[in-house]
């Protein structure tokens, strides 16, 4: 089963999609994969991540990361050294972390389409695996104008949002704790 979790910064949409991946995994007695997304650029990027793997410490997440291309993780291996096998469980976390990294390139360079050819690797990705929770945050609520390259951000992932929201069994807000199932 392909979920979808969107929400608001900090109200617990990790560690819940944390426990359903776990679930999902020890249910189908397969392996349990933590796609790791974000590319760290300061301390507290690295603290943030820190904290995540020490929340995730016992649970049987074998980390992968992958912040960028991430159709190639499925050919990959985890942090530990072992080989990735696409029937496992994934928790991709976040989209909007990989989104950044494919629109705003290391060099400086912004890549407009990011955003349609990342809608096309996810959907191949929940395809080929058939067992992931997908992560991404809500940023929609805003009515202020932003910048071009911030816009073109937002309408991207709204695109990636209704990408996954289409092809996943279960579509799940996440908003101050609070659970909504709207599919």
């Amino acid at each position: 089963m392909n979920i979808f979790i969107s929400g608001g910064c900090k109200n617990g949409k990790s560690y819940y999609a944390q426990e359903l991946a776990r679930d999902m995994s020890r249910e189908k007695s397969l392996p349990l994969y933590y796609l790791a997304t974000m590319i760290p650029c300061d301390e507290e990027d690295r603290a943030r991540i820190r904290r995540h793997l020490s929340e995730r410490d016992g649970w049987g997440f074998e980390t992968v990361e992958q912040g960028r291309n991430i159709c190639d993780a499925l050919g990959g291996f985890t942090l530990s050294g072992s080989k990735v096998s696409p029937e496992g469980v994934f928790l991709l976390d976040s989209v909007t972390a990989l989104l950044s990294n494919e629109m705003f390139l290391p060099d400086g360079t912004v890549d407009g389409n990011a955003g349609e050819r990342l809608a096309k690797e996810l959907r191949e990705f929940a395809d080929r695996t058939g067992n992931t929770v997908f992560v991404s945050d809500y940023i929609y609520s805003d009515a202020q104008l932003f910048d071009e390259y911030t816009e073109n951000y937002r309408k991207s992932l709204a695109l990636i949002d209704r990408t996954l929201a289409a092809v996943c069994d279960q579509v799940i807000e996440v908003s101050y704790g609070f659970k909504y199932l709207y599919k």
